[in-house]
């Protein structure tokens, strides 16, 4: 018997019963859809962590105040624990070391002519752009003179030139911050929202003396700040200057050995490597929680297609009895079971693509189906069909033709 008939009988007899084939394929649809957007949610979360991540800037490394410090370790680092010193140490002593940016921040509300906006407001070297990766698309960043004498002079996000100046343009005008005066010289290039929901263009860059004296006021010591960015030269050097960076800042703060640090360092590469690998376990978790749904998909095609045998027992004894081979029968019926199987993958890759890109459309998440999804959905459609489908197959090629023959 050739095999193109053997594949139109398989066919036929799907065609036969078009419901139940439906319903037999249903499993492996919703497994299939499921492991799609599974898969897909998972790679867009990886997606959405990298930006979230990559956006605080490249190579960098964070350093902040440990606020979890004991009160002994306190009172021999004294207080507030990051200072201006800290900034001009790392930048003068740790090699492969392209900007270090000291920062203090408040939250201020900001008015120009008649309108209002609270937002932040931060205090910053002219480095900090180099830090972050920033750019500035209208106007210039102030300078190294400028941010010596506290200028009050601002670089503002897109937000707030929205907000306040309705999207016109806003160099060379004036807002008030808690009713300090400042000139907007430049403003920033669009970055988006953060991973959080957090709005990076809602900002105002302003020279760190001038925030530190005008706008945070009493609750800035002296030449203390908030956070110190440093950025690597190259992500090779990333962590042997987080490295040199911790040993400078601990023989600065005169920290003994076995005392915890007053201040924490956080490598961008490092976490962002973190992030992604617990995505990517979570990836996997719910694909193969979406999995089972193929394996009940299998099992109810097992189940029909052994119903499907004692059906058609009489037409396999009549089959056998004009020179059909056990071999005929067995690859027919596995044939069939691979076909339901394969039409459910099919069907469960479509929706499953559709499904992916409605989520990220409804969710405003990035879209991201993998080129394998397809060939490995149809594969393991396949594989399931042809394991599921096999004992049904066996059996049916295993009936005795005159027995077969007298069943009614």
């Amino acid at each position: 018997m050739k095999s193109f008939e053997l594949v139109r009988f398989a066919l036929g007899a799907i065609i036969a019963h078009p419901m139940r084939s439906v319903l037999t394929s249903l499993g492996v649809v919703i497994g299939v859809a499921a492991v799609v957007m599974m898969t897909s949610i998972g790679l867009g979360a990886s997606k959405r962590v990298t930006e979230a991540i990559s956006g605080l800037g490249s190579n960098l490394i964070i350093i902040m105040p440990n606020f979890q410090r004991g009160p002994v370790s306190q009172a021999a680092g004294g207080g507030i624990s990051l200072r201006d010193g800290d900034a001009d140490a790392i930048r003068k002593q740790v090699e492969d070391v392209i900007a270090v940016a000291p920062l203090v921040r408040g939250q201020a509300q900001l008015a120009s002519e008649g309108a209002n906006w609270n937002t932040q407001i931060q205090g910053v070297t002219p480095e900090y752009l180099i830090a972050r990766d920033l750019k500035v698309v209208q106007g210039r960043m102030f300078d190294d003179r400028e941010a010596r004498q506290g200028r009050k002079v601002a670089v503002v996000g897109p937000t707030v030139v929205k907000e306040l100046f309705g999207g016109a343009d806003p160099v060379g005008r004036r807002i008030r911050v808690r009713s300090v005066p400042f000139e907007v010289i430049g403003v920033l290039e669009s970055k988006g929202q953060a991973g959080f929901g957090q709005d990076q263009d809602d900002v105002v860059l302003a020279p760190l003396s001038a925030v530190r004296s005008r706008i945070v006021g009493r609750r800035s010591r002296g030449d203390s700040v908030q956070t110190i960015y440093v950025k690597a030269a190259d992500e090779e050097s990333l962590d042997r200057v987080q490295e040199d960076v911790i040993n400078l800042l601990r023989e600065q703060h005169k920290i003994r050995q076995g005392e915890d640090d007053d201040f924490q360092t956080q490598n961008m590469a490092s976490i962002l490597a973190a992030s992604q690998a617990a995505v990517g376990t979570f990836t996997v978790l719910l694909a193969a929680v979406a999995g089972v749904s193929l394996v009940v998909g299998g099992v109810g095609i097992m189940n029909i297609m052994l119903v499907a045998v004692t059906e058609r027992t009489r037409e396999i004894g009549l089959r056998m009895a004009v020179g059909a081979k056990r071999s005929h029968i067995l690859i027919q019926f596995a044939l069939e079971s691979i076909a339901l199987s394969l039409v459910g993958g099919l069907i469960g890759l479509a929706i499953g693509v559709l499904g992916a890109f409605a989520i990220a459309k409804l969710g405003n998440w990035p879209a991201a189906v993998p080129a394998w999804a397809g060939p490995l959905a149809l594969g393991f459609s396949v594989m399931v069909g042809l394991v599921f489908g096999a004992y049904p197959s066996w059996r049916a090629a295993r009936l005795d033709p005159i027995e077969a023959l007298r069943r009614e």
